[in-house]
C-alpha cells in the first residue's frame, strides 16, 4: 500500500484557503458525495390586499430550481529520489508541498473565474453576459463604460454599483486584477475625492465606493468587450463544493528509486 502524508495535505489546504481568489468571497460547502445540489428560489410569491367582505383568491406560488454542482479532481504527481528525501539539510517534502499548494491555488482560482465546466468548475465569467437592462435568470448583467477599451470616468463604477439590487449590495464585493485596480484607484468624483480608499487597518481589504475589493489576477484586463470588473454578492451567487479531505499519498514502489507524491 501507499502512505498518507497528513502534514503535506495540511500545507496544501492552508495555501488554498489563504489565496486571493473567488474562494474568499464565495459560499464554500463540504460534501461527501460526487455532486452537490443547490436549490434556488428565484421567483416571487404573489400577494394582494383583501377586504373583509371579499373572498381571498389564490395567488401565485414561487418555483424552485435545482442546480447540480459536480465535483472534479485536481491532482499532481511529482517525484523525488529517496536519497534527496533523506538529506536532512533540505526539507524536500515541505518544498514540494508548497509548490503543489501554489499550483493548486492558481489552478482553482483561474477555474472559478473562467473554467469551462469540462473536468473542472464552471467559472463565473463563463456564463452568458447581457446588457443589465435585458438581464434574465442564468446570465450575467453587464454595464458598459461608454468608452471603448477604457474604464472611462468614475460614472461607470457608480452605474455598476446601482445596477445591483439593494438586497445584494449589502454584502457585495468588487473583483478585479492588479492592473485594473491600478487604473481605478486613480479615479475621482466631481469634488476631486478618490473613489478608492485603502484599508484602515492591517489585513483589511481596500474599498471602492465603500465596498471591499478582492484582487484576483485571473480577471481580464481592461480592453474592448472585456469584463474587467465584477461586482456582486458572490456568497449568494457562487457556490464551491469540495470534499473535506485532501489526500497526499507517498508511493515508494512504482518509480524506484524515486518516491511519487
Amino acid at each position: 500500500g501507499y502512505l498518507v502524508d497528513p502534514q503535506t495535505a495540511d500545507t496544501v489546504k492552508s495555501v488554498l484557503q489563504s489565496t486571493a481568489s473567488i474562494r474568499a468571497v464565495a459560499s464554500v460547502v463540504n460534501v461527501e458525495a460526487t455532486s452537490f445540489d443547490v436549490l434556488i428560489d428565484h421567483t416571487d410569491v404573489e400577494a394582494g390586499w383583501a377586504s373583509e367582505t371579499d373572498p381571498t383568491v389564490e395567488t401565485g406560488t414561487p418555483s424552485i430550481d435545482r442546480i447540480t454542482i459536480p465535483l472534479h479532481e485536481l491532482s499532481a504527481l511529482p517525484k523525488a529520489s529517496q536519497r534527496l528525501l533523506d538529506d536532512s539539510a533540505f526539507d524536500i517534502e515541505g518544498w514540494l508541498a508548497g509548490r503543489i499548494a501554489d499550483k493548486f491555488a492558481r489552478s482553482e482560482a483561474a477555474a472559478f473565474l473562467s473554467g469551462d465546466g469540462i473536468d473542472k468548475p464552471t467559472g463565473i465569467l463563463t456564463h452568458p453576459a447581457v446588457d443589465n437592462s435585458s438581464w434574465s435568470w442564468g446570465s450575467l448583467g453587464y454595464v458598459a463604460t461608454g468608452t471603448d477599451g477604457s474604464i472611462g470616468t468614475g460614472d461607470a463604477i457608480v452605474d455598476l454599483v446601482y445596477a445591483l439590487g439593494a438586497r445584494y449590495r449589502a454584502n457585495a464585493t468588487f473583483v478585479m486584477n492588479s492592473k485594473t485596480a491600478g487604473v481605478i484607484r486613480k479615479l475621482k468624483d466631481a469634488d476631486g475625492r478618490f473613489l478608492w480608499s485603502d484599508g484602515l487597518a492591517a489585513g483589511e481589504p481596500a474599498r471602492l465606493m465603500g465596498y471591499p475589493v478582492l484582487v484576483a489576477e485571473d480577471m481580464p484586463d481592461v480592453a474592448s468587450d472585456s469584463y474587467a470588473v465584477a461586482f456582486g454578492d458572490f456568497r449568494a451567487g457562487y457556490t464551491i463544493a469540495e470534499r473535506p479531505d485532501l489526500r497526499v499519498l507517498r508511493d515508494p514502489f512504482s518509480a524506484k528509486p524515486h518516491v511519487l507524491f
